[in-house]
């Protein structure tokens, strides 16, 4: 399996509900380092699994809309904690949105696999992985 991956980063402000989250319950801050993995069996033509440039633009864009927000404010999250997994899997239906529309360039309509990977800190991080178009998926805390 080839993979190729693309990284960028959000500063983010939210906060949590439920007394498992203890202090985190008041509004706070968090930068993650998010990491997108983009898998397929056999290389295009041109021998990429994607368009590294267009991949990192397209998660530019779905990061965007998030940065330097409250996410408590935002439609898409109202009623949730906005915990790291949630996010992985946002982000992820947001990459496996655009790998399905081609707007990944060449190798979109190949990929496999994806893996969306947000590290919270340098000794935590989580990350949601699925097939495209399969329901089951796999999410990992590492701490």
């Amino acid at each position: 399996m080839y993979a190729v991956e693309v990284r960028d980063h959000i500063m983010i402000a939210h906060s949590f509900k439920g007394a498992l989250f203890g202090p985190a319950q008041a509004l706070h801050g968090a930068t993650f380092v998010v990491d997108v993995a983009f898998f397929r069996a056999e290389l295009t033509v041109e021998g990429v699994v994607v368009d590294i440039g267009r991949a990192h633009e397209a998660l530019k864009g779905v990061l965007g809309p998030l940065n330097y927000r409250n996410l408590d404010d935002l439609p898409a999250f109202a009623g949730r904690n906005t915990t790291t997994e949630v996010l992985c899997r946002h982000v992820f239906d947001r990459m496996a949105e655009a790998a399905r529309a081609g707007t990944l360039g060449a190798g979109s309509d190949g990929l496999a696999r994806i893996r969306v990977t947000l590290h919270e800190s340098h000794v935590a991080r989580a990350w949601y992985e699925a097939d495209l178009g399969a329901d089951a998926a796999s999410l990992q805390l590492i701490s």
